[in-house]
């Protein structure tokens, strides 16, 4: 018998469509994705990128405080410890996290803790294949997988990353740790002024690091960055190494010239990497429509259908906009609605 609604992927868009499809009857079945090492180098482990982030200050209904007796009665067992690691300065990612897979597990979701590496969207049931098993058959797909932010790949980058290293000045920019110090962006497209920009609303100074001489950004935000007293672009530079300790996290950057000149040390907070995310979207190529860049189409305007009808698409998978938790969230919401009219149009529910 083929399941009503698989959704693959388990960051707050996925546990969000799991909450709402199963409180709606679907009996919905989640691959979490699975734990792997290569996943842990890809940033595609279970939990998404949220549970890689420290403190979350602007997922709504999280105010600061003392949360521990509510994580240790709210979560299993196995994840009582992030009640005594809490740090009563709010929610923070992984707590996020786990308390919306335990929601949704609440109402009956099934959890399979692997990937799901081939899919079938010829036909109906569509066919799904994880790593470890058989193919799986399902009335309606909601792809909630997310996007991946790039990195530079240095090691003492990956060292410090929620220590001072961050890729979303909207989601970190306003912590204490950043405010009225000098900042890094690294990037030269309109991501990386715009990041500047946000920042330069809390830092004392922020430099723009840029390999070329150049902007890639257009005019307009070219423009604004230059125009930015607090923005000092530093042309024909790169990152070579992030400097820090393991008490205050980072506390500068090694700069490299692309040009030739001396390497120079510069004394910042934190660094801000804007060099662009990639969808987590390979094994669905040549199955379902894409951006250039690689992100899934919604099809239909204000809705979440793919180019296969059946076939749902929610979070950051097929938003390269806004990339915040509660507008992942949110689609989530509407993937799961969407799923439920439209199997309910069917028949099938």
């Amino acid at each position: 018998m083929p399941e009503k609604v698989v959704i693959v992927g388990s960051g707050p868009a996925g546990w969000a469509a799991a909450i709402y499809t199963a409180r709606a009857s679907l009996e919905p079945l989640v691959f979490e994705g699975a734990i792997t090492e290569s996943n842990r180098i890809d940033g595609t482990l279970p939990l998404g990128q949220l549970n890689l982030t420290t403190e979350v200050e602007n997922y709504p209904g999280f105010p600061a405080g003392d949360m521990s007796h509510y994580l240790r009665d709210a979560l299993d067992e196995d994840n009582a410890w992030l009640a005594d690691m809490h740090q009563k300065e709010g929610c923070s990612g992984p707590e996020l996290m786990n308390l919306m897979r335990k929601q949704a597990k609440n109402f009956g979701t099934r959890i399979v803790t692997d990937d799901i590496v081939e899919v079938d969207f010829s036909k109906r049931p569509f066919r799904l294949k994880p790593s470890e098993g058989d193919w799986i058959e399902t009335q309606a797909v909601i792809i909630a997988t997310g996007a991946r932010a790039n990195y530079l790949g240095l090691e003492s980058e990956n060292k410090y990353k929620n220590h001072g290293v961050s890729a979303c000045a909207v989601c970190d920019g306003a912590l204490p740790r950043f405010r009225n110090k000098p900042l890094v962006v690294v990037g030269g497209g309109d991501t990386a002024v715009e990041e500047a920009d946000y920042l330069s609303k809390f830092a004392s100074t922020v430099y723009l690091v840029h390999r070329r001489d150049e902007l890639r950004a257009s005019q307009i935000m070219a423009e604004r960055a230059k125009n930015n007293p607090k923005i000092d672009i530093l042309w024909n530079t790169e990152v070579g190494e992030v400097l820090g300790d393991d008490t205050a996290g980072v506390t500068g950057v090694r700069l490299k010239s692309t040009v030739g000149e001396p390497d120079r040390e510069v004394e910042v907070g934190g660094m801000f990497v804007a060099i662009g995310h990639t969808p987590n979207t390979r094994f669905l190529e040549g199955k379902l429509e894409m951006t250039d860049k690689k992100y899934l189409k919604w099809t239909v305007p204000f809705r979440t259908n793919t180019s296969v009808e059946g076939v749902f698409a929610a979070g950051d998978v097929a938003d390269d906009y806004y990339r915040q938790a509660i507008t992942a969230a949110g689609t989530g919401c509407m993937s799961a609605l969407d799923a439920e009219r439209w199997l309910a149009a069917l028949g099938l529910h």
